[in-house]
């Protein structure tokens, strides 16, 4: 049995709850092992705040890609037949010929990191190429979004998305905008996918 996503307890927690959706959307709980639940949360929260503070200041990229790495030896060992591409660079975009796309079409899901006030995390689960939308679970409850021009959320999807975001969005160069990839140096996402 599948169970619904779900949103941040903090306004930390964005990696580590989005991880454990791309867990939760691609395999039913009665296979997903303690083991993996416990690494994902071990390591992520792993950045200190300017005070000394640790976890307020989220999860690093570094420990994203560990756990990628952790789950591609120790997933399968445990059961969980899971496998996490990193991308970096000019390889993260929504164009034409985009692997991630391509990934995300096959039933794969997609980790962005992305702008949202701060480097922020978020699961992609479907893309429209035809109405050039991305189909999201974004983990931040905010309300707000409503009033943002292009975006559109979602209620009725608890399984899978809730909100839909146009292509152009990401595709945004300037860092400070809402949901904007930035320059194509500093792009990072990580896909997963189920392993046969």
């Amino acid at each position: 049995m599948k169970t619904p996503l779900y949103y941040q307890m903090s306004e930390y927690d964005c990696g580590t709850v989005t991880l454990l959706n791309a867990i939760k959307y691609l395999f039913p709980r009665e296979v997903i092992p303690p083991d993996v639940i416990k690494a994902i949360t071990t390591y992520s929260l792993d950045t200190y705040n300017p005070d000394g503070e640790v976890g307020k200041h989220g999860t690093s990229k570094a420990a994203m890609k560990f756990i990628a790495e952790w789950l591609n030896h120790n997933g399968p060992i445990k059961g969980l037949p899971i496998h996490g591409s990193y991308y970096a660079g000019d390889r993260v975009h929504l164009g034409e010929k985009s692997e991630v796309i391509d990934a995300i079409q096959k039933g794969g899901v997609a980790i962005f990191r992305l702008n949202y006030g701060g480097e922020h995390y978020v699961l992609a689960t479907k893309a429209d190429t035809t109405s050039q939308y991305l189909y999201l679970f974004d983990p931040y409850l905010d309300e707000d979004l409503k009033y943002t021009d292009g975006i559109v959320l979602l209620d009725g999807f608890p399984y899978a998305y809730n909100r839909k975001v146009p292509f152009h969005f990401f595709e945004e160069e300037e860092y400070s905008k809402v949901y904007a990839l930035g320059k194509k140096e500093n792009r990072e996402a990580i896909v997963y996918s189920v392993q046969d």
